[in-house]
């Protein structure tokens, strides 16, 4: 996937500027004309979104990152969120006619007001009391503070098993009342889906409609999903729904455009087509996932491309990489990932080109063929960045684990790994249209999110989207016990260490769930275990609904399961009395990731609302954590485990340092690409 955006106006539905009322057009005859100028509104556009600093500025700009995290926001929002309980609890001696009045004043009221604390306050308290009616759950005082930080456009971090999904209420209800829809974003479409039913009466007793967007639905339902007054969807959805009303739109320059259009010709217009009603409002869920991990990489709409002769040119390129040689012909850097031909490795490229045509004939483009079908080879594991399904690559998001069906790589590396695997070979792409997540969710007027491992971003929160990041406290005091680190001279030790591990614990008859970084270490893993005749559940790379119930149970007596990182976010691990009174569920991390936050996700695993638990990492002088970002290779054979582990901190520091310095990359890309092939509209 891919996306590209052409300059152009964002569009809400609201009843403030703009063409937002059947009466700012008074000479319009056509009905569905004046239903457009009803329900659309051109607001500013993505060349509005804030840019990004350079020079002093941005020097400056680093300096106040680390000076806007300091003020107490914790200990303010907290006290608030006591006054909404004081509130809440007077409200219990209502009857359901007049809180649901009390409701409907108050949305009324905020519409017209929302910078009102006082009625933001009030207003808060009676969701809270029409939750317990509606769902038996009314929100807990660090749940209150948690959404008031959203609702103030802050990023909270609140630990896992606090009850984000109850939480996201409270704000998403407040954008509700404004009327002009609120976007909550989850991680995969199963999770969007259960939290907009499991939520549903909470909107409607609070007289909101809820929809919810999934990958696989029609034009039409997605039409009405993006009608409700909140919309659950992935960021993936939303963000690639904005770009295809964007190419919708065509030549159109803007919704005022569009329905101008239409009122003179008389004909259906572009508008007609679109699906969503603009960008007002996000609240985020996961969102150091979401806005850092993942922003990364560009979303792209592509579609087929014409030239039809490339899997051909495609299988040559594999062949003559098969006849280059290491050292000689090309280098392979592991650290930046990247393979460079060399000046012999060039001539002998042209040899193997003498009588070929085409693009053959070109240095520079059988050099790319080349070079791209070296770096399937070399930098490009089955089981690790892909799997195959089907007789199709199918891409495999390396920080959650799960399959990702409906991507590609771009610049003909799909199909060289393609090449590579023996499979059928997929036509090239041609984007249509591209944007970076980073500039999609930068173009929102209001967002704010949530999640449990949020703090070590909080410099680049700040930078990139302007969101100061609050720590919210456990409901109850956290009970989890943090191990020290293993650290092994060789990665076969670790493993059977890691092994070793989940054996001794299961035996006491708790559960253990061990998280690994990728599909192939949680099969090694497996043959390990049952190697030792150990029953456990593997989970990498499945449905999101078998994924979540999978991970739903982990918390049994006696389970074993074997999940990739990230496997199940979102879905909570529940204890029974009798796991607890042992204590509670032990989580292995077989390694340490790149982001030391999937380190800290995968330990608040364990330790959910104050029940008892256990987490400890296994961590090798071989790891391909070390192999990329270590000092040295004297520092990986250290064999002191203090001194191991330090060597492990600074290389997961340098691997952060690097991957915010990618994300910086991409959204100045994003920014020449905007300011100076403005004139290719969709295709810049």
């Amino acid at each position: 996937m891919e996306a590209r955006l052409n300059q152009g106006e964002r569009v809400i539905f609201g009843d403030k500027n703009g063409l937002s009322r059947v009466d700012d057009m008074p000479r319009v005859k056509d009905q569905l004309a004046w239903e457009l100028c009803r329900k659309w509104q051109p607001l500013k556009g993505d060349k509005e979104a804030k840019k990004l600093l350079q020079g002093m500025d941005a020097y400056w700009d680093a300096g106040v990152a680390r000076l806007v995290n300091w003020y107490p926001r914790t200990q303010v929002l907290m006290k608030k969120a006591t006054k909404v309980l004081e509130i809440s609890d007077g409200f219990r001696s209502l009857g359901e006619k007049p809180l649901k009045n009390k409701l409907e004043n108050y949305r009324e009221r905020y519409r017209r007001n929302k910078d009102d604390e006082v009625l933001q306050l009030e207003a808060l308290a009676a969701v809270r009391e029409a939750s317990r009616r509606a769902v038996g759950m009314a929100h807990y005082q660090n749940q209150v503070a948690c959404a008031l930080a959203i609702t103030r456009h802050c990023l909270a971090e609140m630990a896992t098993g606090e009850g984000k999904t109850l939480t996201a209420t409270m704000p998403a209800v407040l954008e509700g009342w404004r009327g002009q829809g609120v976007h909550v974003m989850t991680s995969n479409d199963y999770l969007a889906s259960r939290d907009a039913e499991d939520m549903r009466a909470v909107y409607a007793y609070c007289g909101l409609t809820v929809g919810a967007v999934t990958q696989e639905m029609s034009p039409q339902d997605r039409t009405r999903a993006y009608g409700c007054d909140v919309t659950y969807a992935t960021h993936q959805n939303v963000a690639a729904d904005y770009l295809r009303d964007k190419l919708q739109m065509g030549e159109v320059k803007g919704l005022t455009g569009a329905i101008l259009d239409r009122v003179r010709s008389g004909r259906r217009g572009s508008a007609d087509k679109l699906v969503m009603r603009g960008l007002a409002a996000a609240v985020i869920d996961e969102a150091d996932s979401i806005l850092i991990d993942e922003s990364v990489t560009p979303l792209i709409i592509s579609g087929d491309s014409s030239n039809g002769q490339e899997s051909d040119a495609f299988l040559e390129a594999r062949q003559m990489a098969l006849r280059l040689e290491e050292s000689i012909d090309y280098k392979v850097n592991e650290r930046h990932q990247e393979v460079e031909l060399t000046n012999q490795g060039r001539e002998h490229i042209e040899h193997l080109c003498e009588g070929l045509k085409g693009i053959w004939q070109s240095a520079r483009m059988r050099g790319e063929w080349v070079t791209q079908a070296l770096t399937a080879a070399h930098l490009f594991r089955k089981g690790e960045q892909y799997v195959i399904d089907d007789d199709k690559i199918v891409i495999v998001d390396e920080s959650t684990g799960r399959l990702m069906a409906d991507r590609t790589w771009r610049a003909g590396l799909h199909q060289a790994v393609e090449a590579k695997e023996g499979v059928t070979i997929t036509g090239a792409k041609e984007t249509l249209a591209r944007i970076s997540f980073q500039r999609f969710f930068r173009m929102y007027p209001r967002i704010g999110g949530m999640t449990g491992t949020g703090w070590e971003a909080r410099h680049e929160m700040w930078q990139m989207y302007r969101l100061p990041t609050v720590k919210i406290p456990t409901n109850k005091p956290l009970q989890r016990e943090q191990l020290p680190e293993q650290v092994y001279a060789s990665s076969e030790k670790r493993w059977e260490a890691v092994a070793d591990e989940i054996g001794r614990v299961h035996q006491t008859g708790r559960p253990v769930l061990a998280g690994t970084k990728s599909v192939e270490d949680s099969e090694r893993l497996s043959e390990l275990l049952s190697k030792r005749g150990i029953e456990h559940e593997v989970l990498n790379a499945i449905k999101h609904g078998e994924e979540a119930e999978i991970v739903k149970a982990a918390g049994g007596m006696g389970r074993v399961t074997v999940a990739t990182n990230m496997a199940g976010r979102g879905t909570d691990i529940k204890l029974t009395d009798e796991v607890k009174a042992i204590g509670g569920l032990h989580v292995v991390s077989a390694e340490r990731n790149e982001s030391g936050r999937v380190d800290r996700q995968l330990y608040g695993r364990a330790g959910r609302q104050g029940d008892p638990g256990t987490a400890i990492s296994f961590a090798s002088h071989e790891d391909e954590l070390l192999k990329r970002y270590g000092a040295s290779r004297l520092a990986r054979m250290v064999g002191l485990k203090g001194r191991g582990s330090r060597s492990l901190d600074r290389a997961q520091d340098r691997a952060q340092r690097r991957a915010q310095g990618q994300r910086r990359s991409v959204l100045k890309q994003d920014d020449w690409l905007r300011k100076n092939l403005g004139f290719a509209g969709l295709e810049h």
